[in-house]
């Protein structure tokens, strides 16, 4: 049995906040937390509409205080930075490689934004038609 002591390397609290590089990734981490309390959200809308057309309304009004409004805000911004910080690390997770060329990062950003209006639009058509 050996009497050393491991060496335990002492790690503050705020670690994460001395360099802007950690706190985007802790937000963008954090932020998926939010995301999922959010779709559990949705998913009791599902289950409320399943219910019948006055829990569904029900639903639909506890939706419309100003807390709720907030929440949607909340989630709607961190869903967007979710986005945008997801689609500046796309290059590092393709690799494109046309005629022997590496493709450039730009364009595989840009073909994700394009990816995402395109989808986006698409959506709001169907709701809207």
């Amino acid at each position: 049995m050996s009497k050393r002591k491991p060496y335990v390397q002492e790690l503050p609290t705020d670690w994460w906040m001395k360099q802007l590089f950690y706190t985007k990734y802790m937000i963008r981490e954090g932020s998926s937390v939010f995301i999922t309390i959010y779709s559990l959200i949705l998913a009791w809308g599902v289950l409320r509409l399943s219910q019948g057309e006055a829990a569904f309304n029900a639903w639909m009004t506890s939706l419309q205080s100003p807390v709720a409004i907030i929440v949607h805000l909340i989630a709607l911004a961190l869903a967007l930075y979710h986005t945008i910080t997801w689609f500046s690390l796309a290059p590092k997770a393709v690799d494109l490689w046309i005629k022997g060329k590496a493709l450039d990062d730009k364009f595989i950003v840009s073909g994700h934004y394009a990816a995402f209006i395109f989808a986006t639009v698409f959506c709001l058509f169907v709701i809207m038609v």
